[in-house]
């Protein structure tokens, strides 16, 4: 079956977006943004915090640093201390790890005389930030995707539909209700009466050759993605009602950026699509939206080039789009 999703039969965007201003994100919000994804931050340095304790209890048994190799269960904070991450331990030999904590005793911690310990744990914490600080660059992004996939769980459940989600190993789960299951989820599926809707995840679409951050399938869950090299739905470009871009992050500093990023991804999905003869619907959410882009994202929503917009901090206009997104 060939989907052609012609503009003139689009649904009218959103009553709770009647004006550019009503998209732009408050102060209050973005407050409240800022103050979230510090207590996220803080949450996830807590087991860091906890092992740096540890190791430093531990290393009070060792009276001078080489000691320290003496000592059972620390060996692998020893490497960390040493400055190798976790990632870069995994390709190196055995050999290499020691000769690494050898040179962080003699260069580092044997000139410290009596705080050598102290200075063990500072650098074990200055490797281990390191490394957290790379899975926080995300946090925002991976924080806007779980609030807007709480809201539509929240959505299909008022309305009565059943829904699966996919996890990270690729595989399809039932959801519950009241199941909290928003960092897991890669995708969703559920029925409606317009049949079955598969919503995917960072999804690389071939006739884009770009990886969208969600894709509305009109499909099956087994038949969305490929699996051992069977067709799937995401290989047919006339299977895609839907293509959106969400920008979590909620710093003002960047949204500006993050709408140019989006709309230049939404535009190269428009062409894409157009040049085989459809039009999927296009939309885009964005959790820090200034004044300037929501006069764009507004003129795009009247034009019907863009079929829906919402502010990720304004739970009403995410609430109408993933009840628009259950209509398609």
């Amino acid at each position: 079956m060939r989907v052609h999703l012609e503009k003139a039969l689009a649904m009218p965007f959103s009553k709770e977006v009647a004006s550019p201003e009503a998209l732009v994100t408050s102060y209050a919000a973005t407050r409240a943004g800022f103050i979230d994804l510090a207590l996220e931050r803080n949450r996830r340095a807590d087991p860091v915090v906890a092992e740096a304790k540890v190791l430093r209890s531990l290393a009070r048994q060792a009276r001078k640093p080489g000691d320290l190799l003496n000592i059972d269960g620390i060996s692998a904070s020893l490497v960390t201390a040493a400055g190798v991450s976790e990632k870069a331990s995994k390709h190196l030999q055995e050999s290499d790890k020691q000769e690494a904590v050898s040179k962080l005793i003699e260069t580092h911690l044997e000139p410290e005389g009596a705080g050598f310990q102290d200075e063990l744990v500072y650098r074990f914490l200055l490797t281990r930030g390191d490394m957290l600080g790379g899975s926080m660059r995300n946090l925002a992004g991976r924080v806007g995707a779980q609030r807007f996939t709480r809201i539509l769980l929240s959505t299909l459940s008022v309305a009565g539909l059943g829904v699966d989600y996919l996890d990270a190993t690729r595989k399809w789960q039932e959801h519950r209700a009241g199941q909290l299951t928003e960092d897991k989820v890669r995708g969703l599926h559920w029925q409606s009466e317009q049949g079955d809707r598969t919503l995917i995840y960072n999804l690389t679409v071939p006739i884009v050759n770009k990886n969208v951050d969600l894709c509305l399938l009109d499909s099956k869950q087994d038949e969305a993605l490929a699996k051992r090299g069977n067709p799937c739905a995401h290989d047919q470009p006339s299977r895609y009602l839907a293509l959106g871009e969400l920008k979590g992050g909620i710093d003002p500093a960047g949204a500006d950026e993050h709408w140019k990023t989006a709309n230049s991804a939404l535009g190269r999905i428009r062409t894409a699509f157009a040049a085989e003869g459809l039009e999927p619907r296009t939309f885009f959410i964005g959790a820090a939206i200034e004044t300037a882009m929501a006069k764009e994202i507004y003129q795009q929503l009247k034009e019907g080039t863009l079929a829906q917009a919402a502010n990720l901090t304004n739970e009403d206009q995410v609430v109408a789009l993933c009840q628009w997104l259950t209509t398609l």
